[in-house]
């Protein structure tokens, strides 16, 4: 199983593969041909990054079950999507910011799909063969901008809004997961992406059924119950089986 990253060596910014504590670069494109090079590089002596650069990011609310048992509602029809820019991407370790006034800043755990090739209309059937790997998303939200009846851009856009990485997996099966919120050391999310209301490739198609999904595109899948409220200093770390954690600090 390959593991994909991107990384700052101090002089560039590349791709790699992640094999234990060390990153080998690779020459090409993760989303179509690459190979890897003889450089060789210490984890610890390295920047990680977003592992991929998304023209958008889709977000999917309202898709554990047990989210929506616990408010008593009914199972929604078709997935809730909402958009983030991709200004609102950073990668691991760095800084969410909490803009001024805002009171109630949630965390969510979330299992995110990254997009391998250009996509429209794909149907259910076919849209696992366009995914290239999994990676761990953390979907940052201003609760109190979130007013009833109205959109959610405003509390889902901000810039570092959407942590993501710290790599992306291939080859795991993204309907049986067990993700994790550790929030100051805490477990504060446990559950499995079993629970999601849509799988993965009912969302990928339902997705690329209404806009064009690029290369290096994110769908971020939805949260499982337990998500809560950020303060300053806090440290926050989504944990997605066979991927690994994704670190940030709030400031």
């Amino acid at each position: 199983m390959n593991k994909y990253v991107r990384f700052d060596n101090g002089k560039s910014i590349e791709y790699g593969l992640l094999e234990g504590e060390k990153i080998i670069a690779l020459e090409g494109s993760i989303f179509e041909k690459w190979e890897k090079t003889d450089r060789i590089y210490d984890l610890k002596d390295v920047k990680l990054l977003a592992p991929c650069e998304p023209s958008k990011v889709v977000g999917i609310g309202i898709n554990y079950k047990e989210v929506v048992n616990k408010k008593g509602d009914a199972m929604p029809e078709e997935p809730v999507i909402f958009l983030k820019p991709s200004t609102s991407v950073i990668g691991p370790d760095e800084a969410i910011i909490s803009p001024k006034g805002v009171k109630e800043l949630n965390y969510e755990a979330e299992l995110v799909v990254v997009i391998k090739n250009r996509i429209k209309n794909v149907s259910v059937e076919d849209a696992k063969n366009h995914v290239l790997g999994y990676t761990c998303g953390n979907d940052i939200t201003a609760k109190d901008f979130m007013i009833k009846g109205k959109p959610w851009t405003k509390a889902k856009s901000y810039d570092t809004f959407m942590p993501i990485g710290p790599c992306i997996a291939e080859g795991l099966d993204g309907d049986n997961l067990n993700i994790k919120m550790y929030h100051n050391g805490k477990i504060t999310q446990n559950s499995n992406t079993s629970d999601m209301v849509f799988n993965v490739a009912q969302i990928i198609s339902f997705v690329s059924n209404i806009m064009t999904l690029n290369p290096g595109d994110v769908i971020s899948t939805g949260t499982p119950p337990g998500k809560g409220n950020l303060l300053s200093g806090d440290v926050i770390e989504a944990e997605l089986e066979g991927i690994g954690r994704l670190k940030n600090i709030v400031k």
